[in-house]
């Protein structure tokens, strides 16, 4: 019954995602839904992109591990990244009238820039898709009790998001997060319930997790090293989420300015808020069934995300396994198909299009439906050959545009001075830092990630003060915004 549940589910929302690719007339339409989504399905694709595997596999076991003091990242880091970016961000990027976050750069920097930041934002997507496609895969391989090997499994995932968004771009993704919310938000508040009762109460859960400890984030022993660590991990989503495709996607196909700024405030509410759900769950199992404890062990860092699975297949009736398995497919398809949408967009857009810049709207279309089948490919090859948890997969990901997309996107935005010379010198010496020290294994205090940081933000500096050596090829933010209200009024 429960196979079939899941079978008849993927092929509902397939259905619904085909159904939805009707709308798809233009490149405008498959990369931001022809700029028109009204506010309610706007909160639903933030809540639903963001809240994916690492939320409900990865951050909730890693609390029952370690607490808070664990989970500095997902979901603390990730509010603060989508209330920045809606504060900061969103009128700004709605205003300009562009595909991509890519197209910021270019307009602001050029090409060159452009293509820089662009390969930055495409690579760190290869570890966020990667841990969707995991997740998918361990659930289908859960649910046939090892039938299907967990590589094949995970194969098999990755066919049935790459179906539904290869017809229909962010159309399908909008109305299959809407669906998919639904089921999550009920589906997690009734196996919550049914989970708390067995192990006494909430009262008694959250008793326990407060004295073991569980609820102290900064302890008071707590030494520099580890406070930076702490640091390191909360910026890497804090900051290094905001120049990320998907948050701009979102924010740009709202109907208006003012949905842009609500939707993703309020989405970023319902996920901070949804986060404690899977969180309370996991701990209220380990109350319950406190073998679930021997998961700790493993030397396989993935077999922790098994505690939620396991504890529902084997201690839960068949309408609590339906409810919960419902809530974490929806959990994980809605935020694979925006994760493999938005890689393809900036790749197409801002990394292949500078090179081939009389494309067609039409060819354009097509190319992108290749280039996401292909980016699919990569990630799926990445997923196979990690070790890494999902949340570690995801906290890595956002390393890259810490390093080397956010320092340009905020001094582009509010600061006058900033140039392409800046801008360049502020990727290379961002990133590079942060590649050396991550594999040379370097030791040090601060984070490789905050260094590479301040790196990228001494570039910036120094590179826009310095005698121009390299042109600047961009516009300032007043221009490019007078330009984005003539083209509005041409059409």
């Amino acid at each position: 019954m429960l196979i079939t549940f899941v079978a008849v589910y993927l092929a509902v929302t397939i259905a619904i995602g085909l159904m939805a690719a009707r709308r798809v007339h233009g490149s405008t339409d498959f990369l931001v839904a022809g700029r028109s989504l009204p506010l309610y399905m706007n909160v639903a694709t933030v809540f639903a992109t963001w809240f994916g595997a690492e939320t409900v596999l990865s951050v909730s076991a890693t609390f029952a591990k370690d607490g808070l003091n664990g989970i500095p990242g997902d979901p603390f880091g990730a509010t603060v990244c989508l209330v920045l970016a809606a504060l900061l961000f969103a009128r700004l990027f709605y205003s300009l009238n562009l595909l991509t976050i890519g197209d910021f750069y270019k307009v602001r920097y050029g090409k060159s820039v452009e293509v820089l930041t662009s390969v930055a934002i495409v690579l760190s997507y290869l570890g966020w898709t990667s841990a969707q496609l995991t997740a998918l895969g361990l659930v289908i391989h859960v649910l046939s009790s090892g039938a299907i090997e967990l590589n094949h499994a995970i194969m098999l995932g990755a066919v049935v998001v790459l179906v539904y968004t290869v017809f229909g771009g962010m159309w399908s993704v909008a109305f299959t997060d809407l669906f998919q919310t639904v089921i999550i938000v009920v589906g997690l508040f009734l196996v919550a319930g049914l989970v708390g009762g067995q192990a006494g109460g909430m009262e008694k859960v959250l008793a326990q997790a407060a004295a073991d400890g569980k609820f102290v984030m900064f302890p008071a022993d707590m030494d520099a090293t580890a406070w930076w660590a702490m640091a390191g991990v909360f910026f890497a989503f804090a900051f290094g989420s905001i120049p990320q495709q998907d948050v701009f996607q979102r924010m740009t196909s709202a109907k208006d300015e003012k949905t842009a700024v609500r939707g993703t405030l309020i989405g970023a509410s319902v996920y901070f808020l949804m986060a404690f759900v899977p969180i309370y769950i996991a701990y209220a199992a380990l109350v319950a069934h406190p073998e679930l404890k021997e998961l700790f062990n493993s030397e396989d860092a993935r077999e922790i995300q098994r505690i939620l699975p396991d504890l529902v297949l084997g201690k839960m009736p068949l309408w609590a396994q339906v409810m919960f398995f419902g809530a974490l497919l929806s959990a994980i398809l809605s935020t694979a198909s925006g994760a493999i949408l938005a890689p393809t967009a900036t790749f197409t857009e801002n990394i292949l299009r500078p090179f081939v810049p009389n494309m067609g709207d039409r060819q354009f279309l097509l190319t992108m439906r290749i280039i996401l089948v292909t980016f699919t490919s990569f990630a799926l090859l990445f997923a196979l050959n990690s070790q890494s948890t999902m949340y570690e997969m995801v906290q890595n990901a956002y390393n890259v545009t810490l390093t080397g997309a956010f320092v340009p996107l905020v001094a582009g935005a509010f600061w006058k001075r900033a140039n392409t010379q800046g801008a360049l010198l502020s990727v290379v010496l961002g990133v590079g830092t942060w590649l050396i020290l991550d594999q040379l294994k370097i030791e040090t205090m601060v984070p490789a990630n905050l260094l590479g940081l301040a790196a990228s933000a001494v570039g910036m500096l120094v590179g826009s003060f310095a005698p121009e050596l390299i042109k600047h090829k961009g516009h300032s933010i007043e221009t490019a915004l007078h330009m984005a209200k003539a083209a509005a009024a041409k059409h």
